[in-house]
């Protein structure tokens, strides 16, 4: 019995942490990262059915445009918010050009259902623009702090090995978080 005893105990501490881990705003600041990652497939494919290039500067422009615009109303820096969303965009383009070269090289693209660009991908990521904004507001005083580095690179594997990640969207997501820290 006593065994039990200290097995349920120590499963109620284990329990206990996981809230305070789950709460972690960086936590959640890198993996609302890697769902705007996850996107890249699906942008890849309707460029490879389009054969649109996957550098569209005028797209990009207006993304870190809104970006910042949304981000000034949360009391976030002009060219931080510019950079980080343009780390975003150059993680997403580096899974593209990826597996567009991976599709050429085969000769094919997967034969999977395909999401149209305007009407379903973009709308997520504005979504998922706001969600990033909102978690970098959270983040700002940790992004601030000597172990920045550090901690997201941490948080990074630590999502890379929950998710079982291919070296592809590790790599992305390194690129991502970049210049996260201040």
């Amino acid at each position: 019995m006593n065994r039990l005893a200290a097995m349920m105990a120590a499963l109620v501490v284990g329990l206990a942490a996981l809230p305070a881990q789950a709460a972690d705003p960086r936590a959640a600041l890198v993996d609302a990262v890697a769902q705007r990652l996850s996107v890249a497939d699906q942008v890849a494919l309707a460029k490879w059915d389009s054969g649109k290039a996957v550098e569209d500067k005028p797209r990009e422009q207006q993304v870190i445009d809104g970006a910042v615009a949304r981000g000034a109303t949360l009391g976030l820096e002009r060219d931080r918010v510019a950079r980080f969303f343009a780390d975003q965009i150059e993680a997403n383009k580096l899974v593209q050009y990826v597996l567009l070269a991976d599709w050429r090289r085969a000769g094919v693209a997967p034969a999977t259902p395909r999401a149209d660009l305007a009407g379903a991908i973009r709308p997520r990521l504005d979504r998922l623009q706001q969600h990033l904004l909102q978690l970098l507001a959270e983040t700002a005083a940790l992004r601030h702090q000597p172990d920045c580095r550090e901690r997201f690179a941490q948080l990074a594997g630590a999502y890379v090995r929950q998710h079982d990640s291919d070296a592809l969207y590790a790599i992305a997501l390194d690129r991502a978080l970049i210049n996260v820290c201040e």
